[in-house]
């Protein structure tokens, strides 16, 4: 099986298991959204072989030249046909941005991970927006 119907079906279980078991008047559910990679600098409109390795500054401007990965309209497609609400925490295009932000940089001469994220770093991008979506659902405060 491909992997994006593999996570297709995967998601879709979820989903219907979210709507049919969890009771949106005591319980908010929360996806987060698409964590990329940056293996093919083609995609920032770098080299064929460029990866994140050596990479130390983001992207400039507020959209990806290679565009959104695939798994992200799946992500879209299945939360909009959900019955009960869930809160979309959509990390893609700002970690799109970040190709620096991968330990890749601190490996020297060996290894090459460009799809974990370095610690502070992006994660705590993601930490703050759900951390802001928490509060404001609480009318402000986080108790």
């Amino acid at each position: 099986m491909d992997r994006l119907e593999a996570f297709k079906v995967g998601l879709t279980t979820w989903s219907k298991w979210i709507d049919a078991n969890v009771d949106p008047r005591t319980t908010q559910v929360y996806f987060q959204g698409i964590s990329p990679t940056h293996y093919d600098g083609r995609q920032w409109n770098g080299s064929i072989s460029a990866t994140c390795k050596g990479e130390t500054t983001p992207l400039n401007g507020t959209t990806y030249p290679g565009g959104l990965p695939p798994a992200v309209d799946i992500v879209k497609q299945v939360l909009k046909n959900m019955s009960k609400g869930v809160t979309l925490l959509n990390i893609t295009t700002l970690s799109l941005l970040r190709k620096d932000g991968h330990p890749s940089v601190y490996f020297g001469k060996e290894g090459n991970d460009c799809s974990h994220w370095c610690l502070a770093g992006v994660p705590d991008s993601w930490n703050e927006i759900l951390y802001a979506l928490l509060t404001n659902a609480q009318g402000g405060t986080l108790v």
